[in-house]
C-alpha cells in the first residue's frame, strides 16, 4: 500500500517515494525484500514493478523506461555498483547507440562546413524501438560512406584541378621569361654564367631550366637558399599568380608564385630539384619550344574546363545529400541519445536468475504515483504486452533524495540555496523565504530610484519577451546565466526603487515632491532670532535649530527629507541611520533564521534540541542584541530635538552592558532600573552557554545509558533506579537485535555507538560557534550600511565629476558637449554602477544569506533529486 503522508509543514520539499520496479517475462515472479531495506516512517517507500509482456521481456522493459524518460518523475538507482560497466547487460547496444551518434556528429560536421542550417522544429519524437535500431544503423552507415565518397573524390578532383590550375599559369608566365630572354641585355647578363674565356667560343651556348609553384611566402628563402648552395650559379625568374588557389585538403585559400630556374649542367640540376623538393615546391615539365608550349596550354585549359564542370557536379549533389541530411539529423540525434539514456538506464536495473524479470529500484515524488502509473500501463500497451505493470512499495532506512517543486519564478532562489547545499530530505527550505529577504537586502545596499527603475526595465525585457529568447537558443554563458536570474533581478529592481524612495536617492540627487519640513524663509537662528543679509555673508555655515518649531515644521510623508541632500553634516546623518538601521535588520534576519530551526525540530520529533538547542540559543540571541535593537528603538522615541545632545552612546551602552561597568560618568543610563535589567539580561545569555556546551551532551549520554543498560543496581535484592526495570530492558535490547537481524547488518544500530568524547567535541564547537557566530553574524550586517554609503558617494562622485561639466555652460555649445557627456555619464553609470555596483551587491546579499542567516537552521547536507528525463538528457544538463 501507498503511504499518504503528504504532510509537507515548514519543509518546502516535496514528499517521495522508493519504487522498485521489476519487468517480468512470460510468468509471474515474486521477489523477496531487497536486503538492505528496513522500517521506514518517512514518506519515500519502495516499490515494486512487474511487467508481463507478450515478447521479449526487454522490449517490455524499454517501452516502460521510455515512458518514465518522457514525464521525468523518477531517479534510477543503480543495482550493480560493483559491476564493470563492460560487464553489464546492455552494453552492446549502448555501444552502437555510441557509434551511431558519431555518425551522426560527423554529418552534422559536414552540414555546418557547408554553411547549411540545420531545421529545428521542435519536433520531440518518440523513442524508437529496439528493432528500429537495425534500420537506423543501416541508414546513418549509407549517409557516412556517401558522403566520404564524395569527399574523396571531391578532394581528388579539387587536387588534380590545382595541379592543373598551377600549370596554367606556368605556361602563361614561362612564356613570358622566355620572351625576355631573347633580349640582348638579357642575353648578355645571362652570359655572365659563365667562363669569360669561353664567352666567344660558347656563343650559341643553351641553359637547362626547371619551372614550379611555390608558396608566396618562401620566395625570399627559397632565393637565399639557391644564391648560397649553387653559388650564384642559377638564374631565378619568379612572379606572383594574383588569384589565391584553394587546397584540397584544407579548403583554405594559399598564395603562391611561379618559379623558373636556368642552369648549367646535370649538377645544378639535381642541387635545384633537391631544394624545390626541401621547399615543398610543384615541378612541372614545360616544353622547351614555344609552339609546344601553346599545344599544352590548350589542352590544359580544355581539361580545366571538364573538370570545372565535373567539380560542380560533385559539389551539387554533396549538397542536396546534406541538406536532405539537415532536415532529419536533429531528429535523428534525439532519437539517438534517447535510446542510449534508456540502455543505460537499463543497465542499472538487476535481472533476475530466470532471466525473465528486470527490477530497479527508483525514487519517485508521492504525489506522482498516479502519473507513473499511468506512464507504465502506456509503456506495457506499446510494447504488445497484455499484462500490467506491478508496482509495490518497499520499507528502507536509506536517506530519500531532497526535491523541491520549482518554476520559472522560483527556480532561480531555488539555485542560489542549492548552491550552498542541498537540503537534507524534509528539511525546512530557506527558498521561499529568500525570495523576498534576498532582493531585500541587495536593495539596501544598491538603494537608488534611478538605477533600480534602469534594472527593472532591463529585467522587465526578458520577462516579456522570455518565449521569443528561449526559442533562440543563445549559446552565450553569460546571457544565460543572466537569463536565468530574470525573475532575481526583477525584484531587486523594484526593492531598489522601494529603498531609493526611501532614501530620497535618484541619480545621487534628491527629489523634493512633498514639500521639505525644514522652513528657510524666513531663516531663523538656532534662538529663533530673524537672519540678516550681513548674517548671511559673515557666514559660510548656518545651522539650522529643529528644537525651533517654525525652522522644523515635522518630518516629510515618505523617506528622508530633501534638505539633507544639500546639509553639510548629510554623511553623519545618513551614517547613524544607516548603521543603526543594518543592525535592526541584521538582528530582526537572524532571529527568522533561529526561529527556523525550531520547526525543523518539531517535525524530526527532537525535543531535546528544543530545549537545550533551540531555546538558549534564541535567548542568548534576544538578551544581548535583540534588547540593543530595543534600546535603538527607544533612543529614537525618548529623545527629540531638544534633548538629544543629552542621549548617551549605544556602543558604550552596550560595551558596558557586556563588561558590568555602570560607573561611566560621560554616558548615563537610558532609563530608571536600567543597570539591573541589563545585569540580569548579560546573566541569562551567560547561563545559557553550558546550557548548549555541558547539559545537553550530558542529557544525551544519560539518555544512551538509559537505552542500553538496565539502569538499575541491587543492592541487597533492592532495585535502585529509574531506568526501565530488568524486563522493559530485555524488550529494547530483543526490539533492537530484531531491527539488526531484518536490516541484515552486522553493525549496531545508529543509537548503539556513543563516543561521550566525540559528542563533547562536536557540541562544544557547535556552541562556540553559534556564540561567537552571533556577535560576528551582527557586525557583518554592517555591510548593508557600507554598501549603500558606497554606492551614494560613487554615484554622487559620478555626477560631480562627469555630468556636472556639461550643466555648466548656458551657451550652444554646451548644449553640444552636454550630449557627449550625457553619453559618457550614461555608459559609465551601467558599467560602474549598475553592473559592478549591483554584482558586488549581490555577492554581499549572497554571502549574508549563506553564511549569518541560512547556517542558522540549514545543515543542507542532502543530495538532490536527479530524475531520468529525455529532457534534461538531450539539453546537455546531464551526462551518462
Amino acid at each position: 500500500m501507498v503511504n499518504d503522508n503528504n504532510d509537507n509543514e515548514a519543509t518546502g520539499s516535496v514528499p517521495h517515494t522508493k519504487v522498485v520496479t521489476s519487468y517480468q517475462g512470460n510468468h509471474h515472479h515474486t521477489k523477496s525484500k531487497p536486503e538492505g531495506f528496513g522500517d521506514c516512517s518517512t514518506p519515500f517507500q519502495p516499490f515494486k514493478l512487474n511487467i508481463l509482456p507478450l515478447v521479449h521481456w526487454s522490449e517490455s522493459a524499454y517501452c516502460c523506461v521510455s515512458e518514465l524518460g518522457e514525464i521525468g518523475m523518477v531517479q534510477f538507482r543503480d543495482l550493480n555498483p560493483d559491476v564493470n560497466v563492460f560487464q553489464r547487460k546492455f552494453v552492446n547496444e549502448v555501444r552502437r547507440c555510441e557509434e551511431m551518434d558519431r555518425k551522426l556528429r560527423f554529418v552534422e560536421k559536414e552540414i555546418k562546413k557547408a554553411n547549411i542550417p540545420v531545421v529545428d522544429t521542435g519536433e520531440n519524437p518518440e523513442v524508437p524501438f529496439p528493432r528500429d535500431m537495425i534500420d537506423l544503423e543501416a541508414t546513418f552507415e549509407k549517409l557516412e560512406n556517401e558522403l566520404k565518397e564524395i569527399n574523396t573524390n571531391q578532394e581528388a578532383l579539387k587536387k588534380n584541378f590545382l595541379e592543373l590550375t598551377e600549370l596554367k599559369h606556368i605556361l602563361r608566365r614561362t612564356q613570358q621569361f622566355f620572351d625576355e630572354m631573347e633580349d640582348p641585355s638579357l642575353l648578355e647578363e645571362s652570359s655572365t654564367l659563365l667562363d669569360p674565356n669561353e664567352v666567344g667560343r660558347a656563343a650559341p651556348l643553351r641553359l637547362g631550366f626547371v619551372a614550379g609553384v611555390i608558396g608566396r611566402e618562401r620566395i625570399p628563402t627559397f632565393e637565399r637558399m639557391l644564391w648560397r648552395v649553387c653559388r650564384g650559379n642559377v638564374f631565378l625568374r619568379q612572379a606572383d599568380i594574383e588569384d589565391p588557389l584553394e587546397d584540397p585538403a584544407t579548403g583554405d585559400h594559399v598564395h603562391k608564385s611561379v618559379f623558373i630556374i636556368f642552369f648549367q649542367g646535370d649538377q645544378l640540376k639535381n642541387r635545384v630539384k633537391k631544394i624545390c623538393e626541401g621547399f615543398r615546391a610543384s615541378l612541372y615539365p614545360c616544353p622547351e619550344t614555344p609552339q609546344e608550349r601553346k599545344e599544352m596550354a590548350a589542352g590544359v585549359n580544355s581539361r580545366i574546363d571538364d573538370l570545372q564542370m565535373v567539380l560542380n557536379q560533385t559539389e551539387d549533389h554533396r549538397q542536396r545529400v546534406l541538406q536532405a541530411a539537415a532536415k532529419t539529423v536533429r531528429v535523428w540525434f534525439i532519437k539517438v541519445r534517447k535510446m542510449k539514456a534508456i540502455y543505460h538506464t537499463l543497465n542499472l536495473c538487476n535481472i533476475d536468475v530466470t532471466q525473465k524479470c528486470l527490477i530497479a529500484e527508483i525514487w519517485c515524488p508521492v504525489s506522482d504515483l498516479d502519473s507513473i502509473q499511468f506512464a507504465l500501463r502506456r509503456g506495457t500497451e506499446r510494447s504488445g504486452s497484455t499484462v500490467p505493470s506491478i508496482l509495490n512499495r518497499m520499507q528502507t532506512k536509506q536517506t530519500p533524495p531532497t526535491y523541491n517543486k520549482t518554476n520559472k519564478f522560483t527556480s532561480g532562489f531555488q539555485s542560489i540555496v542549492d548552491a550552498y547545499g542541498i537540503g537534507n530530505y524534509r528539511e525546512i527550505n530557506p527558498a521561499p523565504y529568500t525570495i523576498i529577504t534576498f532582493p531585500f537586502l541587495f536593495a539596501v545596499m544598491f538603494g537608488d530610484l534611478g538605477h533600480g527603475v534602469l534594472m527593472t526595465c532591463a529585467a522587465l525585457y526578458l520577462v516579456l519577451r522570455e518565449t521569443r529568447l528561449i526559442a533562440q537558443k543563445n549559446d552565450s554563458e553569460m546571457f544565460n546565466m543572466i537569463f536565468a536570474g530574470r525573475y532575481i533581478i526583477l525584484l531587486m529592481g523594484v526593492f531598489s526603487v522601494y529603498t531609493g524612495i526611501i532614501y530620497n536617492d535618484c541619480f545621487s540627487k534628491s527629489l523634493n515632491v512633498f514639500g521639505s519640513g525644514w522652513s528657510v524663509r524666513p531663516m531663523f537662528g538656532e534662538k529663533g532670532e530673524n537672519w540678516t543679509s550681513k548674517t548671511l555673508e559673515d557666514n559660510r555655515v548656518l545651522q539650522l535649530n529643529p528644537a525651533v518649531p517654525k525652522v522644523f515644521n515635522g518630518p516629510y510623508p515618505i523617506g528622508i527629507d530633501p534638505i539633507w541632500n544639500i546639509a553639510a553634516n548629510k554623511l553623519t546623518f545618513l551614517n547613524s541611520f544607516k548603521m543603526k538601521m543594518s543592525i535592526i535588520l541584521g538582528v530582526i534576519h537572524m532571529t527568522f533564521g533561529v526561529t527556523l530551526s525550531l520547526f525543523n525540530h518539531l517535525y524530526f520529533k527532537k525535543p531535546l534540541n528544543i530545549f537545550l538547542g533551540f531555546i538558549p540559543e534564541i535567548v542568548f540571541m534576544v538578551s544581548l542584541f535583540g534588547y540593543l535593537v530595543l534600546l535603538i528603538f527607544y533612543k529614537w522615541l525618548a529623545y527629540d530635538a531638544s534633548s538629544s545632545k543629552e542621549a548617551p552612546s549605544l556602543l558604550i551602552a552596550f560595551i558596558n552592558m557586556c563588561l558590568f561597568s555602570y560607573n561611566d560618568p560621560t554616558n548615563k543610563p537610558f532609563y530608571t532600573g536600567q543597570t539591573a535589567i541589563q545585569c540580569l539580561l548579560v546573566i541569562i545569555a551567560i547561563a545559557c552557554v553550558p546550557c548548549m556546551l555541558i547539559v545537553k551532551t550530558l542529557v544525551m549520554r544519560r539518555q544512551y545509558l538509559w537505552r542500553r543498560h538496565l539502569g538499575t543496581q541491587n543492592f541487597g535484592g533492592i532495585r535502585v533506579g529509574n531506568g526501565p526495570t530488568e524486563d522493559e530492558a530485555e524488550i529494547i535490547q530483543h526490539d533492537q537485535l530484531s531491527q539488526n537481524l531484518e536490516e541484515d547488518s552486522p553493525e549496531p544500530s545508529e543509537e548503539e555507538v556513543f563516543d561521550f568524547a566525540d559528542v563533547a567535541v562536536h557540541q562544544a564547537i557547535h556552541t562556540i560557534e553559534y556564540c561567537l557566530g552571533c556577535i560576528s553574524n551582527t557586525a557583518s550586517y554592517l555591510r548593508l550600511w557600507a554598501l549603500s554609503l558606497a554606492h551614494a558617494q560613487l554615484s554622487e562622485v559620478l555626477w560631480s565629476m562627469v555630468m556636472h561639466m556639461g550643466l555648466a555652460s548656458r551657451n550652444f555649445g554646451g548644449f553640444i558637449a552636454l550630449s557627449f557627456i550625457f553619453a559618457a555619464f550614461a555608459t559609465l553609470t551601467v558599467f560602474i554602477l549598475l553592473i559592478m555596483e549591483g554584482l558586488s551587491a549581490f555577492l554581499h546579499a549572497l554571502r549574508l544569506h549563506w553564511v549569518e542567516f541560512q547556517n542558522k537552521f540549514y545543515t543542507g547536507q542532502g543530495f538532490k533529486f536527479m530524475p531520468f528525463t529525455f529532457d534534461s538528457i538531450l539539453e546537455g544538463k546531464f551526462e551518462d
